[in-house]
């Protein structure tokens, strides 16, 4: 199994647009989105907002898969829904989702 988290900054003029996508895949979406993630091996995947201290928001995003390509199988998928998603990622971070994913580095790993 495959971990893999990053944090990516949203900006100020597509914070509405984020909720909106956010809320599309918790409702009408959600069970079309489970499936294209099902179908890329992605069997877990949380996003959290964090507000910055200038009142920023970094989406923090949390993800278990088969192994380290899904999330680039998911953006893939030949699915409305994949499409639909990378769209909104184009539209809301001014990112394209299909390239390579931004280096993280794990500093810490503390398991008790």
């Amino acid at each position: 199994m495959a971990e893999i988290v990053f944090a990516t900054p949203i900006p100020r003029a597509k914070q509405d647009l984020d909720r909106q996508t956010m809320a599309e895949i918790e409702g009408p979406r959600r069970d079309e989105y489970a499936a294209a993630l099902k179908e890329a091996g992605i069997t877990r995947q949380a996003i959290w907002h964090q507000e910055t201290p200038s009142g920023d928001i970094l989406a923090i995003v949390y993800i278990e898969a088969t192994d380290a390509d899904a999330p680039l199988r998911f953006i893939s998928l030949d699915t409305e829904i994949s499409k639909w998603f990378s769209q909104q990622m184009r539209d809301g971070y001014g990112r394209y989702v299909s390239g390579p994913p931004l280096p993280v580095e794990l500093v810490s790993d503390v398991r008790v």
